[in-house]
């Protein structure tokens, strides 16, 4: 298999790339030029490829579509590039809900329109997007983040039903997860993310990467159009 990683230099892509690569699948380690060194080192460690592109960029698919034909062709490709810019509504400069939608969820429909109208994808591939809970059930101050992986799994479920050659579409949608990212929100906030769950910590990248995993299987035929929560039986939007 040929898999696709976007956002794959560190953090919960990191993990998505080496769970897959165990797995079996030859990782296209995917992010932007400046996390160059990073893709090197990711790929190296799996003995994967990288593809440092923008992936907001009008030819994002088309080099996507290109680089896996180099390895056999697309069977898998895991949505997981994102980027927060919390601010409140009130706050919200155009420019930074702009950034963040076209980022999280436009570039992901862009991409996906062009592998499924230009035959990108080998017979049962399988594309994995990465939601959020916050995009189940909002949360204050993500207003333009909620907001994108809202319509992460809006397109997931819009997608699934027009999908052909047995190509499937699902998305996961983690809670709090110890990542970089995270660990960037103040103190205060990240314990209470932490203990906001049934199982009272946060969540590792490898938890996502395992349930992306099950989604890239060969064994997922049946799965089609399905959110999973990665949260720990997460209070928010319990």
């Amino acid at each position: 298999k040929t898999a696709v990683v976007t956002g794959a230099s560190r953090g919960i892509g990191e993990a998505i790339a080496h769970v897959l690569s165990r797995d079996g699948a030859h990782v296209i380690c995917l992010d932007v030029p400046q996390q160059q060194a990073d893709l090197d080192r990711v790929a190296g460690e799996i003995g994967g490829s990288t593809l440092a592109i923008d992936i907001t960029a009008a030819d994002a698919g088309e080099k996507i579509k290109a680089a896996a034909a180099a390895q056999g062709g697309l069977d898998i490709i895991v949505h997981n590039a994102g980027i927060t810019r919390d601010k409140t509504l009130a706050n919200m400069k155009p420019e930074l809900w702009d950034l963040v939608i076209n980022i999280n969820l436009s570039a992901i429909e862009r991409v996906n329109d062009y592998l499924l109208e230009h035959e990108g994808f080998n017979a049962n591939g399988r594309i994995v997007c990465v939601s959020s809970i916050s995009g189940i059930a909002g949360n204050l101050g993500q207003t333009n983040y909620a907001a994108s992986k809202a319509g992460v799994i809006g397109l997931v479920k819009f997608t699934a039903p027009i999908l052909k050659n047995g190509v499937t579409i699902n998305a996961v949608a983690p809670g709090f997860i110890e990542t970089q990212m995270t660990a960037a929100i103040p103190f205060a906030i990240r314990e209470a993310g932490r203990r906001m769950n049934s199982m009272s910590q946060g969540g590792l990248p490898v938890d996502v990467a395992e349930t992306i995993a099950l989604f890239a299987s060969s064994a997922s035929t049946g799965l089609n159009g399905n959110v999973v929560r990665v949260c720990g039986q997460s209070l928010l939007g319990a």
